[in-house]
């Protein structure tokens, strides 16, 4: 890799977390059935409130796209979220890749979600990560659908080859989509483009997997030669080496467990290296000419049902 300059410390990239249990991943689908997950060990708590702590010890703001089935359950957590100043987006309800749904199965699982965290945390859910990254080429309506359930900003599109998910010749930076059920912003998690294609920093497996340096070197890149922020994810049972194992196959366990016992040091270390905040404030700050249509600002959380006011642009 060739060397770059120190990041541009003017540059706020965006901390994201995926909050899902360790057994509601994807990759575990034919291995762990929907209705066995209520009586699983569940670890997702503690979990996301090491994650809270790990930001209040560095003071970053982070968005949490969080799966309602996890808030029906411990709405306390989400409170917890919203109440430490971070931004409560949706990653849907029963964790489905989307191109495996219909459209209206999708918008009653959005819509659910949607809901219920609204209620819990009383502010707005602008925000929508799909199940692994699952919008793709053959699921795209689902923007559509996205924007008529009110959703501001999508962060499903990972321009990369993959055999999930992946777009591999979409934008690689925030952008806005005239859909025809309206616009949306389009959020991706972050790429560097070499030798013409398209290769993760963005977190996830790839922070794991990869050498720390692999993803350092692809923000530093982002920040000082494409001036770009980056868009990082994590997810809280990656800091949790000491998870339940489950029986799957060869391939989805390296995917899962290779170096959870590495991964709280390496964020430690990320969040030295650069600057951190939500999602919704990327989105702000890159598509502002463009008039987006994000919020600018919005007041804390008051008891109760949605509360907050928000000032549109």
């Amino acid at each position: 890799m060739a060397a770059v300059a120190a990041p541009a410390r003017s540059i706020v990239n965006a901390m994201s977390v995926d909050v899902e249990d360790y057994f509601q991943v994807s990759a575990f689908d034919a291995a762990v059935s929907r209705d066995s997950w209520d009586s699983r060990e569940s670890r997702v708590c503690a979990n996301t409130d090491r994650m809270l702590e790990l930001f209040a010890e560095t003071d970053i703001l982070a968005t949490f796209f969080v799966l309602g089935w996890v808030a029906d359950r411990f709405p306390d957590l989400v409170r917890r979220i919203a109440d430490a100043g971070h931004e409560i987006a949706s990653h849907g309800y029963h964790h489905r890749l989307v191109y495996e749904l219909t459209p209206e199965q999708f918008r009653q699982d959005i819509r659910r979600a949607k809901d219920v965290l609204e209620t819990i945390s009383g502010t707005p859910v602008l925000g929508y990560r799909a199940p692994s990254f699952s919008v793709t080429a053959r699921s795209l309506w689902a923007l559509d659908v996205l924007i008529e359930e009110g959703h501001r900003y999508d962060a499903s599109v990972f321009p990369v080859h993959h055999d999930r998910y992946g777009i591999p010749g979409s934008p690689r930076h925030a952008h806005r989509l005239e859909r025809s059920a309206g616009s949306i912003v389009e959020a991706p998690a972050s790429t560097v483009r070499l030798a013409g294609v398209n290769l993760p920093i963005a977190g996830g497996g790839y922070f794991r997997l990869l050498p720390y340096m692999w993803t350092r070197w692809g923000i530093e890149r982002l920040n000082t030669v494409e001036q770009r922020p980056a868009i990082f994810y994590v997810h809280p049972w990656e800091i949790d080496p000491d998870q339940p194992r489950i029986a799957a196959p060869a391939l989805s366990r390296l995917r899962h467990y290779r170096h959870l016992d590495k991964t709280e040091g390496r964020l430690r270390r990320l969040m030295r290296d650069f600057k951190f905040s939500t999602v919704c404030k990327l989105v702000q700050t890159s598509c502002a000419a463009d008039g987006a249509g994000l919020p600018t600002s919005v007041e804390p959380r008051a008891a109760g049902p949605v509360t907050r006011r928000v000032t549109w642009v």
